[in-house]
């Protein structure tokens, strides 16, 4: 059985990481979404069980993905949940650069490979770092979210209508 791990803060989750999850879903027997909270980001703004609920009610059309949390080295939970491969979704040639690295050091700890997906044009844009900052100064981020985002991120900071 193959098993493809995405890693990722997913703070919050959006379109281009869907897009990456519905992709490696029809790739893999199995996929492992991997909600992580990233010391080197700032505070985030959903906790860790928001953020496997969200993705969770995101993926729930996809029968072959599970969602978890992980406070550790993805190496351990790569070796936790049998993966085959790591999946990393690619935005821009920027992205390449520090995901080649940490991709090297992944198979150097564990053998696991990873496997790049770039993202289609239509996503290739969507950033949580931008989503947060449109969601907060009151901008509609309906159309770069799946709708269980879309309606936490109204929660969080309603929008206030002309």
């Amino acid at each position: 059985m193959t098993v493809g791990l995405i890693p990722g803060s997913f703070d919050p989750f959006h379109n281009g990481h869907l897009e990456v999850v519905e992709r490696a879903s029809r790739i893999f027997d199995e996929i492992v979404v991997a909600a992580i909270r990233n010391p080197q980001k700032s505070e985030p703004l959903f906790d860790l069980d928001q953020r496997r609920e969200m993705i969770g009610e995101s993926c729930a059309h996809l029968s072959n993905v599970r969602i978890v949390s992980i406070a550790t080295l993805l190496v351990n939970v790569a070796r936790d949940v049998n993966a085959t491969s790591i999946v990393k979704g690619l935005r821009a040639v920027s992205d390449f650069e520090s995901e080649l690295q940490m991709a090297q050091m992944n198979r150097s700890l564990s053998g696991v490979e990873t496997l790049f997906l770039p993202s289609s044009s239509h996503t290739s844009f969507i950033a949580s770092r931008l989503l947060r900052e449109v969601a907060r100064y009151g901008g509609d981020v309906s159309s770069f979210v799946p709708e269980p985002v879309r309606r936490r991120l109204d929660e969080k900071f309603p929008r206030v209508t002309p």
